[in-house]
C-alpha cells in the first residue's frame, strides 16, 4: 500500500519547483546574421533549474509520475541518456529525495558524469558503440526485471516529453514574439522540443513553418540529436509535423561557436550551435520574417571543445 503521506510530501516539494522551470528569456542574434526584415532568436534554455532544455521534459515526466503514484520515495527512477536528461532527472531527484538511476553510454562526456555524480546519481554506463539505443535496451531490461522497485521513465516514447514543451515553450515562444513568428526551427533528438513546441504553435497559428534539423550522418558530434535513418525512432516521434527537413554539418555548428562568443557574447554547446545554423539557413531563404529556435545548453559541459576551439 501506497503512503499518501509520502505522496503528498512530493506533490508540495514539486509544486515549488516549478517556478524555477521554463519562462527562458528570448535572446536576439543581431550581429552573426543580419538582413533587413529578418529576425532570428533564440530561446536561452540553460537559464533554468539543471541548466538545459531537458528540464522541462524531466519535470513533466516525474510531475505526472508523481501525481499518478507511479514515483514515491520508495521507488527508483531510472532512464537512459546521453547526459542532459540525466542531469535534469538528477537535480529534480536530490531536490525530491528521488533515487535517481541512468544508463549512460559511456562515451558521454566527461563534465556530465562529474555532474551526475554531484547530484547523486547512480550510473550504469554502457557500451560507446551502442549510443542510447543500448543505454534504452539496457534500462528497459532493468525494469522489466524489476518492476517494483524502478520507475522507468522512458524519455523517448513518454507523452510527458513533448507535452511538457505544448505546454510551456510554444507558449512562451508565441507570447516573447507577440504572435508574429514565422518560422520554427530545432534539432531532433528524442524529439519532444520540437514535437511539442511545433503542435502548440500550430494550434496558435496555422501559417507558422516548422523546419526541423537532423544531422547530415550518423557518425555526427551533436550531443542529444539523433541520425533518425540508422538509429531507434523516438516514439514520441511525429515525421508529418515538419513543412521542412535541413542537414547540419557537425563541423558547421562547430565553427559557428567561436564566431557567436566573438560577435554575440554566447557561448554555445554545439547542439545550440547547429540550431543556430539551420535557424540561419532558413532566414536566408526569406525576404522577411521572424525566425526563432532554441539554444538547449551552453557550452559549459563542453569544455574540451571549447579549449580545443579558443586556444588554437
Amino acid at each position: 500500500m501506497i503512503d499518501t503521506r509520502t505522496t503528498r510530501s512530493l506533490e508540495e516539494k514539486i509544486s515549488t519547483l516549478e517556478s524555477l522551470i521554463g519562462n527562458t528569456p528570448l535572446f536576439e542574434i543581431q550581429n552573426v546574421f543580419q538582413k533587413p526584415g529578418v529576425k532570428i532568436y533564440a530561446k536561452l534554455e540553460w537559464q533554468q533549474l539543471s541548466g538545459s532544455v531537458k528540464a522541462r521534459a524531466a519535470f513533466q515526466i516525474i510531475k505526472q509520475a508523481i501525481k499518478t503514484q507511479q514515483l514515491t520515495e520508495d521507488v527508483t527512477l531510472i532512464d537512459a541518456s546521453s547526459g542532459n536528461t540525466a542531469i535534469a532527472y538528477a537535480a529534480l531527484g536530490a531536490a525530491l529525495g528521488i533515487r535517481v538511476k541512468i544508463f549512460l553510454p559511456k562515451n558521454a562526456s566527461t563534465e556530465r558524469k562529474r555532474l551526475l555524480a554531484a547530484y547523486g546519481a547512480e550510473v550504469q554506463f554502457t557500451s560507446p558503440f551502442g549510443s542510447t539505443d543500448e543505454a534504452q535496451d539496457e534500462a528497459k531490461k532493468a525494469f522489466q526485471e524489476n518492476p517494483h522497485r524502478y520507475f522507468y521513465a522512458d524519455q523517448y516514447n513518454n507523452e510527458n516529453n513533448w507535452r511538457a514543451h505544448y505546454l510551456t515553450t510554444g507558449n512562451e515562444i508565441f507570447s516573447q514574439t507577440l504572435g508574429t513568428l514565422t518560422h520554427f526551427v530545432c534539432g531532433v533528438g528524442t524529439s519532444g522540443t520540437f514535437t511539442g513546441t511545433a503542435r502548440r504553435l500550430q494550434e496558435r497559428n496555422p501559417e507558422i513553418k516548422l523546419i526541423s534539423l537532423h544531422p547530415d550522418t550518423a557518425l555526427h558530434g551533436l550531443e542529444g540529436w539523433k541520425d533518425l535513418q540508422t538509429a531507434k525512432i523516438p516514439g514520441i516521434y511525429d515525421a508529418d509535423l515538419a513543412h521542412q527537413t535541413i542537414s547540419i554539418e557537425s563541423s558547421e555548428a562547430i565553427d559557428l561557436i567561436k564566431e557567436v562568443a566573438r560577435k554575440e557574447g554566447l557561448l554555445l554547446s554545439p547542439s545550440s550551435a547547429a540550431n543556430l545554423a539551420g535557424a540561419i539557413k532558413v532566414a536566408h531563404q526569406l525576404e522577411e520574417g521572424v525566425v526563432v529556435t532554441v539554444f538547449p545548453d551552453s557550452a559549459e559541459r563542453y569544455s574540451e571543445i571549447i579549449s580545443e576551439l579558443f586556444n588554437s
